[in-house]
């Protein structure tokens, strides 16, 4: 058994769907997919849940359990849930990162700045790793949203509106101007992301209930049955949440 996976097994922690201490792990017949997910007002966690709903029916087809532990306390994780459309039941939340640092994940640019208390020196070192430093490989994924990406799918349907941003709403016909269809075209990533942001930003103190933890970065682990480690993934950078970000969920082909 992988010891990632042994450490997980042991994990007990509050879920989401009714406040109570559960077992990560259940005794699932297929494989499990563990998300350890950084704080859930993290632009990272809207995206990815994102991407599991639209590639739903390949999760289901390959008998894929989807587990994951964001950072944040039960109200986070019902307004996550409710934003994302992510299921209740499959979500726990880790107030303290607790999980994270035990699976040894990076915990981001943790420059000391003494005067302050640790959650204004998080926030600053958030702000140098969205500059790209201590977080390599942010800011061409920032671009990337902007200037599109023909190896990536298509996000956003011609029938589609996008509205709760700051700007008018935008039907998805309309990013056909900006090059044609079936790939992902320029601005169609980087309006999600400005949705994604909106919400969060409205919505900071629920989402974000101590922000000590905004830089710990996350990661994704997928498990066969009897716990054999098939892919895993660890996060290094803002908007990094795995090897393919222009199609973040391709390791499925690999172990379908």
């Amino acid at each position: 058994m992988n010891n990632v996976y042994s450490l997980l097994s042991q994990i007990q922690c509050q879920c989401v769907s009714d406040g109570k201490i559960k077992p990560l792990l259940d005794n699932s017949s297929g494989k499990t997919l563990v998300l350890l997910w950084s704080q859930l007002g993290d632009f990272d966690n809207l995206e990815y849940a994102w991407w599991l709903k639209k590639e739903n029916k390949q999760l289901q087809a390959q008998e894929i359990t989807v587990k994951a532990i964001g950072i944040g306390d039960r109200n986070s994780g019902l307004k996550f849930c409710e934003y994302t459309d992510f299921p209740q039941d499959s979500l726990f939340v880790d107030p303290t990162a607790k999980i994270h640092r035990q699976l040894d994940l990076y915990q981001g640019l943790s420059v000391k700045f003494p005067l302050l208390p640790a959650k204004y020196s998080a926030f600053i070192n958030l702000m140098l790793m969205c500059a790209g430093i201590g977080s390599p490989g942010t800011l061409p994924e920032v671009f990337r949203g902007y200037k599109g990406d023909r190896q990536a799918p298509q996000l956003i349907s011609n029938d589609e509106v996008i509205e709760d941003t700051p700007l008018p709403s935008i039907k998805g016909s309309l990013f056909k101007l900006a090059g044609g269809e079936g790939f992902q075209r320029p601005f169609e990533l980087a309006t999600l992301r400005l949705r994604n942001m909106t919400e969060v930003l409205s919505n900071w103190n629920t989402y974000v209930p101590d922000a000590t933890y905004l830089t710990q970065r996350g990661g994704t682990f997928l498990f066969s049955a009897d716990g054999e480690l098939l892919y895993e993934h660890r996060d290094r950078n803002i908007l990094g949440f795995a090897a393919n970000m222009s199609y973040p969920l391709s390791f499925l082909e690999v172990v379908s």
